[in-house]
């Protein structure tokens, strides 16, 4: 039997037994209507489960095992260890255990695959399309070697304009984030002139985070917070544009300091910090997180980070270009991934601020450039995840004053 047939036959399986309560039968007489007595629960328990979740631990492990070797590729074939998860608690347990984090695989799986850490040996080729008309970016990772194709729905952003700054909203529905069905992850804010930016994570990136003061934090305590993660905004990240008000010719020049990832992530042995479960979506954290804040709450959260000095952060800094006499022009090398010049396109690469030289990588993090009127290619790779790269993304789109 087919794999795919196999999970299907799975699902409607266990879903026609947990549909099984109680149960009613017509007598011989017309209208009459006999009731069953409901079960009791150990014989509703027994009636919800089938050979699916009864199987001995060891198989159930080998199989879903072969389910993922059968499934080293991209989307949609990775649709079936997501199948596999959904069957049942024993069988999500199992396919959490076996599936690896993005760092490792090189695949993004679950959606908490979307707040960990991207691989180590090459990056994830995604790219970004624009809706002009309702101000929303759309996050997708591709299905093929091409620039852009179909592509696997990813993230979503939402452009919110303010007097003083604006937000863009980042949720894992196409939709936008919703209150109704916790889908909110996180946002990206910027100051008046659009020059900074800071990056705010819906759970806490570690052990140990700092909240942002603010009228959130008077809710974490709330009967709408999550017993077990606190509701609030964690900032994650602060981007800066630099000015220039003179004029000069060049790109833009891009300063990100990785409030979450220590500089230790990027030596050798180094790990960096990973989210392994999203809070259940009964644990509404949307509900504690206020889009809009008054400007004092502002300058406290701006002010707040997540317990340690800028020395022990990564700081990304954008690969400086070269000038091509022949094309009059700042060029750098995207290996093919970017098709339109742009003073958008940008590479950001790991910085030393404690070196004397100040010298750059030549790894490459981060990776976004125009390949079309609405469409712009995202490549990143470890230590930052899907979210982050997403997020500075967005911050290339605002319109900023004195910087170009």
């Amino acid at each position: 039997m087919p794999l795919s047939s196999m999970i299907q036959e799975m699902k409607v399986e266990i879903g026609a037994i947990s549909r099984r309560g109680m149960l009613r039968s017509r007598s011989h007489g017309p209208g009459r209507v006999r009731r069953v007595a409901a079960v009791g629960p150990d014989e509703a328990l027994r009636q919800r489960q089938s050979c699916w979740t009864q199987l001995p631990p060891e198989l159930l492990r080998e199989v879903l095992a072969s389910v993922e070797e059968a499934n080293e590729g991209w989307w949609p074939r990775r649709r079936d260890v997501v199948a596999c998860a959904g069957v049942c608690r024993s069988w999500r347990a199992v396919v959490k255990e076996i599936v690896r984090t993005p760092e490792v695989s090189g695949k993004l799986t679950f959606p908490i695959s979307l707040k960990q850490p991207g691989p180590r040996d090459a990056p994830l080729k995604c790219f970004i399309r624009r809706d002009r008309t309702t101000q929303t970016y759309y996050l997708y990772i591709g299905l093929t070697d091409a620039l852009a194709d179909d592509g696997k729905f990813l993230l979503s952003a939402h452009k919110y304009r303010r007097p003083a700054c604006t937000e863009y909203i980042i949720s894992l529905d196409t939709c936008g984030a919703s209150m109704a069905n916790g889908t909110y992850i996180g946002k990206l804010r910027s100051n008046f002139l659009g020059t900074k930016f800071t990056v705010y994570d819906a759970h806490p990136p570690c052990t140990e985070p700092v909240v942002s003061k603010g009228r959130c934090a008077d809710m974490i305590g709330s009967a709408h917070a999550s017993p077990r993660v606190p509701a609030g905004n964690y900032p994650v990240s602060h981007i800066s544009y630099e000015l220039n008000v003179l004029g000069s010719r060049g790109p833009r020049r891009m300063h990100c300091v990785m409030d979450s990832i220590p500089v230790s992530a990027i030596e050798e042995g180094g790990t960096a910090p990973t989210q392994m479960e999203l809070p259940s979506s009964k644990y509404n954290s949307f509900r504690s997180v206020p889009l809009f804040r008054s400007k004092s709450a502002r300058v406290n959260s701006s002010a707040s980070s997540l317990s340690t000095s800028n020395e022990n952060k990564i700081v990304l800094k954008n690969k400086s270009p070269r000038w091509h006499e022949h094309l009059q022009c700042w060029c750098l090398n995207f290996q093919g991934r970017v098709t339109v010049a742009s003073v958008k396109n940008f590479q950001l690469v790991a910085s030393d601020e404690n070196d004397p030289t100040n010298q750059e990588s030549d790894d490459m993090i981060l990776q976004f450039g125009k390949i079309g009127k609405d469409l712009f290619t995202m490549d990143y790779r470890y230590p930052i995840s899907a979210f982050q790269a997403f997020a500075i993304c967005l911050s290339s789109f605002d319109t900023k004053i004195a910087c170009e």
